[in-house]
């Protein structure tokens, strides 16, 4: 029995140890890979899975020894969201930080070498904003979530003008 639990131990030990070691080469990927899944990413992220099952689980191929990784990637998957939801610090080293792409018409090209993203992407990101050049774009952002946002110039002053003035006409009603 006390070699049972040894072996159990041993596959919640060996899945954390896993768990982390996906997670930093998931995080380290960059944003766009983890936002929007292409047919090789997908076909990476199975390959990855069936390639680290035996790392976690060892020689153990009952159905308990499954179960128990099964339960601690869910127990982890958990606590990382749980601190990533009360702690700013930790959540922006899991998930990392929104970069700039676009500054008042202008590409930041050094931002878009380092997060991966071509111009294909970005002229994509302005049809789908029905936005017609990166010229007038006064604001785009690489979100964490690996979508590009995008303020068209004029919009920032408007979008102040009617938060400002609801906030206003809130109080006052």
């Amino acid at each position: 029995m006390l070699a049972n639990w040894h072996i159990l131990a041993t596959i919640v030990f060996r899945t954390a140890v896993i768990y982390i070691l996906v997670l930093l080469g998931v995080r380290l990927t960059g944003k766009r890979e983890v936002g929007q899944m292409t047919p090789f990413d997908l076909t990476l992220l199975l390959l990855l899975s069936n390639s680290v099952q035996n790392a976690m689980t060892g020689p153990d191929n009952s159905l308990t020894g499954g179960a128990v990784a099964a339960a601690t990637l869910l127990l982890l998957n958990f606590a990382v969201a749980e601190a990533s939801g009360v702690n700013r610090r930790f959540r922006k080293l899991v998930e990392g930080s929104p970069a700039l792409l676009i500054h008042d018409g202008k590409l930041v090209m050094p931002n878009m070498a380092r997060e991966h993203v071509s111009m294909d992407e970005i002229e994509r990101a302005l049809r789908e904003h029905g936005i017609p050049s990166v010229a007038q774009v006064s604001l785009g952002v690489l979100e964490v979530d690996g979508s590009i946002s995008l303020v068209q110039q004029g919009d920032l002053a408007k979008a102040w003008h009617q938060r400002h003035r609801m906030r206003y006409l809130g109080r006052k009603g």
